[in-house]
């Protein structure tokens, strides 16, 4: 350990101190063992741009689908989007509760529950988007599909989030890897709005409106006739918007199934090999308990629990916004490419900023930029300025994106130099982040559907009323700023540096070193 670094502490408050290495450097061939290479740094990231595509659709277009297409009403759509993502949440616990438990296979421990569920996931996902015949039971139609794919979701995310860890031993090549994870998955999120937004853009434009808005009443001059033929021509639309929606589900559904095979027969997962064999699996309960009270994660996780939700609260409520709100319904689904582009394009410049200044310096300076633009698109309600803003906002969404999931890493080694004993906690840490951020944003998508609700959100009508305008304006500009602003002031509390992180990178290192020594030391016992 290198003059005047401090020696991290145990959660007993015992000093603990690496063990001394028993040689100075590492066998050439184990440093080549954790290198990946660029096929299978691909393939890892190709397997997760599947659950970024339906995810993407789903943030952008499902509570104007349920509105608008399904037609239930706002409080029955803030229901479904607030009890999906909550029964999602809680499922994250109980699937790391059962990855714990997973025995090793041929194919690793993380990558059936992958491979199982899928299927099933993209069947479930494209009953999400079909409106039944029946009217009165829509309601718990959609609920019960949107819980049943959260639920599948979730058997695939919180194992793939986890696999990061089986990649490699060493944090430059996970970092690599979750760098090359994120440009797919937010290329991913742009191919999902691509084709959701392109294919359904049809079903929410003004030619199958009225002059007037016939759901409050203002029916104009025209004759009996003239009435029953914009009806008729307003059923003939909402026919079309049913069929684009499912039609653009089955092609998420290709996509999800041809993903996840790229991934299974690209990426190799392997345990930790350094780490001593006689190591046993702490039991999940005492796993949550000591996560619980590890202080880096709790700060990164409520940092990125508030910066989750102000986007989430973009994300849900943007073509609701541009459709009735700023009057840019002919252009969303373009300023929503531009946005997700704009992100796609700064994935490696958020990489390489984070290598040159450090992660939590490049989380401050990405997520702070998304503020000033989205008050201004709310007080400049202009195409120009639409553009502009999409193209900066592209810039905080890659930041919100990437920045967790390449800290996460470090905060689970720190968490292992504290407990060197312990193993088989990442899927803890994973499951329960993906716990906590997912509840948050099923609370703050129920509410602001809610709100709409209170503000007189007319189903199915082609204008709203202006208070409708002014409530997707707060969603939009003053309640994600609020949110982003205490996610950041809580992130001033992460303790881990990049000082911090390159001390515990040694310490590990000399750990993993004793650890193989002592299991190469018991087998010769072993085999004597």
């Amino acid at each position: 350990m290198a003059k005047g670094e401090r020696i991290p502490h145990t959660p007993a408050g015992k000093l603990f101190k690496p063990p001394e290495p028993a040689f100075n450097k590492p066998p050439h061939q184990t440093v080549l063992d954790q290198r990946l290479s660029f096929c299978s740094k691909l393939c890892f990231a190709i397997g997760g741009a599947p659950n970024q595509v339906a995810g993407s659709a789903t943030a952008f277009f499902l509570q104007i689908y349920l509105l608008d297409v399904a037609q239930i009403n706002p409080f029955q759509a803030s229901m479904v989007l607030f009890i999906g993502k909550a029964w999602g949440a809680m499922t994250d616990p109980v699937v790391g509760f059962f990855i714990t438990k997973s025995k090793w296979t041929r194919i690793g421990r993380l990558m059936p529950w992958m491979v199982g569920c899928t299927p099933f996931v993209v069947v479930s996902y494209f009953y999400l988007w079909f409106v039944p015949p029946f009217t009165n039971g829509r309601f718990i139609w959609y609920l019960g599909f949107y819980c049943l794919y959260q639920t599948l979701i979730t058997c695939f995310h919180v194992p793939y989030s986890a696999l990061t860890m089986f990649l490699s031993a060493d944090q430059k090549e996970r970092d690599s890897a979750t760098a090359y994870r994120m440009t797919l998955e937010v290329l991913g999120t742009l191919v999902g709005a691509a084709i959701q937004g392109q294919i359904v853009a049809s079903a929410h434009t003004l030619k199958h409106c009225p002059h007037h808005n016939m759901s409050t009443g203002h029916l104009g001059n025209g004759s009996g006739a003239e009435i029953v033929k914009r009806i008729v021509h307003s059923q003939d639309f909402l026919s079309h918007a049913k069929e684009v929606y499912m039609i653009a589900a089955g092609v998420i559904g290709g996509v999800f199934l041809i993903c996840t095979v790229v991934m299974f027969l690209g990426v190799k997962e392997r345990d930790d090999p350094y780490i001593s064999k006689t190591e046993k699996q702490i039991p999940f309960h005492k796993g949550f308990i000591l996560v619980m009270r590890h202080s880096p994660y709790l700060s990164l996780t409520a940092a990125f629990l508030f910066i989750s939700v102000a986007i989430q609260l973009v994300q849900s409520n943007f073509v609701l916004f541009c459709t009735y709100a700023v009057d840019l319904r002919d252009h969303f689904q373009n300023i929503v490419l531009t946005i997700l582009v704009s992100a796609v394009v700064s994935i490696p410049l958020w990489q390489w900023f984070l290598e040159r200044f450090g992660k939590k310096t490049a989380a401050f300076c990405g997520i702070t930029w998304i503020m000033p633009f989205t008050v201004m698109l709310v007080f400049i309600p202009n195409l120009v300025v639409a553009y502009v803003v999409a193209v900066s906002s592209g810039l905080s969404v890659a930041a919100s994106l990437l920045l967790p999931w390449s800290m996460l890493p470090d905060v689970v080694d720190d968490f292992r130099l504290a407990n060197p004993h312990c193993k088989g906690f990442e899927a803890i840490f994973y499951s329960f982040y993906v716990f906590f951020t997912k509840f948050a944003a099923g609370i703050s998508l129920g509410v602001s559907t809610l709100c709409l609700e209170f503000a007189g959100y007319d189903t199915g009508a082609c204008r709203q009323p202006a208070q409708v305008a002014y409530t997707l304006k707060l969603l939009i500009g003053a309640a994600p700023v609020a949110f982003i602003v205490t996610g950041l002031l809580i992130l001033l509390f992460y303790p881990i540096s990049e000082d911090v992180r390159l001390r515990n990178k040694l310490c590990l290192e000399e750990l993993r070193k004793q650890g193989s020594i002592s299991s190469r030391t018991l087998e010769d016992l072993s085999n004597a």
